[in-house]
């Protein structure tokens, strides 16, 4: 009764030319068409609704989004003027380096030279004092035997035998005083080239003062040098992962010779413990030496970024719809230059599923790069490479959706995010 009082029944008259026909329409019809109204009319409210929300939400995401690539771009901006600034302090520490290797040269010359004059010096002096001690004796010895004469000249001297004895040895007296004489000229000689020697030896030493003095500031600078160019390499391989004494020992496994101008210094030629200045020599050659390591390590270490021309990050490392993205994306236009980070060899050039145009190259140290998507591969399998040749173009093979590059690290067989090798690399070079 509830229900025919708010539908009541009605009938629904269709007339043509021949009959007249009804439709009835129940109180349980009305009720069923006004909720399927209803129901439709709620519908349209709230899917309308809901694409105004989105359309709104979209806009609020692009104009995040703008701001995020904004901010994005003004941090590359402000790492790429800190590059050229580390690229600058770089050079200033190459040529710091340069000049004082230069200064070490001289400095080594010098004082072998001082070393040779030094020993020489001694060598007189030891001369001088041999001959002073000689004549000494020599004297001794002549006065001892002219005493003598003396006593028997004092003695019996008669007769024409003491007479005789008298002249022999009056000549004997005047010989003796010659080579007294003589012996007192020659001493007299010998004194002043001794003097001569040892102020010689004092100037020699003031000399070895001040030349020893500007040795310890040249070897303060380029210790000071070394632990500045030293650290940030240090960091700059610890930051990616890699322990930098395995690093060291790899390198220095392929470059095992010795010789040149990272030989240890040798100062004295008399052999036994080095001095002081010896050691802080050899330290500072060891930095080179490590410096010169970190160089090939750096090399063989895929530090640099693969694309050069202008690109553009569209997807990090990480999660990305509900799935692991095991590299970053650069976004370029086709046919943009893809060059190799390190040196390595190709272990696979090909068309590899969603990878698209697939290059693999095997790095030192257990370290794999891999560079997917591409439009064109330009080594094969087996090639070396070192860092900076070129390897394939940009492009858009495999599940892409706009021309990129895919890149991949993988230490070990496991992957890590690029942008680790990549800042660290940026940190110093």
């Amino acid at each position: 009764m509830a229900l025919e009082k708010r539908f009541p029944e009605k009938r629904l008259f269709l007339r043509s030319d021949t009959e007249t026909r009804f439709i009835r329409l129940r109180s349980e019809t009305q009720l069923l068409a006004w909720a399927g109204g209803a129901v439709t009319v709620a519908w349209t409210i709230i899917a309308t609704a809901i694409l105004l929300m989105d359309t709104i939400g979209a806009g609020n995401f692009r104009a995040q989004a703008q701001r995020d690539q904004i901010i994005y771009e003004e941090r590359l901006n402000a790492m790429s003027v800190e590059r050229d600034h580390r690229a600058a302090e770089a050079l200033a520490a190459q040529s710091r380096f340069s000049l004082a290797m230069d200064q070490i040269s001289v400095m080594q010359s010098e004082l072998l030279s001082s070393e040779d004059s030094r020993r020489e010096m001694e060598t007189g002096i030891e001369v001088v004092q041999a001959t002073l001690r000689r004549a000494m004796q020599e004297r001794e010895a002549a006065r001892d035997e002219a005493a003598v004469l003396t006593a028997a000249l004092d003695g019996d001297t008669s007769g024409i035998a003491g007479r005789r004895s008298s002249v022999e040895a009056s000549g004997t007296v005047d010989l003796l005083g010659e080579a007294l004489a003589q012996t007192a000229a020659e001493r007299d000689l010998i004194a002043a080239d001794a003097h001569f020697a040892i102020e010689h030896a004092a100037e020699m030493e003031l000399e070895l003062r001040l030349l020893e003095d500007k040795t310890d500031a040249i070897f303060r600078q380029l210790e000071e040098a070394m632990t500045v160019s030293v650290e940030p390499l240090d960091r700059m391989f610890r930051a990616a992962g890699l322990n930098p004494d395995d690093l060291l020992a790899a390198a220095r496994r392929g470059y095992s010779g010795t010789g040149g101008p990272l030989t240890p210094f040798q100062f004295s030629t008399r052999g036994g413990a080095t001095d002081p200045e010896t050691e802080r020599a050899n330290a500072i050659l060891g930095g080179l030496d490590r410096i010169n390591l970190y160089r090939i390590a750096a090399e063989r270490a895929p530090f640099a970024v693969p694309v050069h021309d202008s690109y553009r990050f569209t997807s990090g490392f990480g999660q990305r719809w509900g799935r692991m993205h095991n590299g970053t994306d650069f976004a370029a236009p086709t046919g943009t230059p893809i060059y190799a980070p390190a040196d390595g060899v190709v272990t696979f050039a090909g068309w590899s599923s969603g990878y698209g145009r697939l290059v693999k190259i095997q790095h030192e140290f257990g370290v794999e790069t891999r560079y997917a998507h591409q439009n064109r591969i330009r080594v094969e399998v087996g090639q070396r490479v070192s860092r900076g040749d070129r390897i394939g173009d940009i492009g858009n093979s495999g599940r892409s959706t706009g021309p990129h590059l895919h890149y991949e690290i993988r230490v070990g067989g496991r992957p890590v995010n690029p942008m680790i090798y990549i800042r660290a690399g940026q940190d110093v070079f």
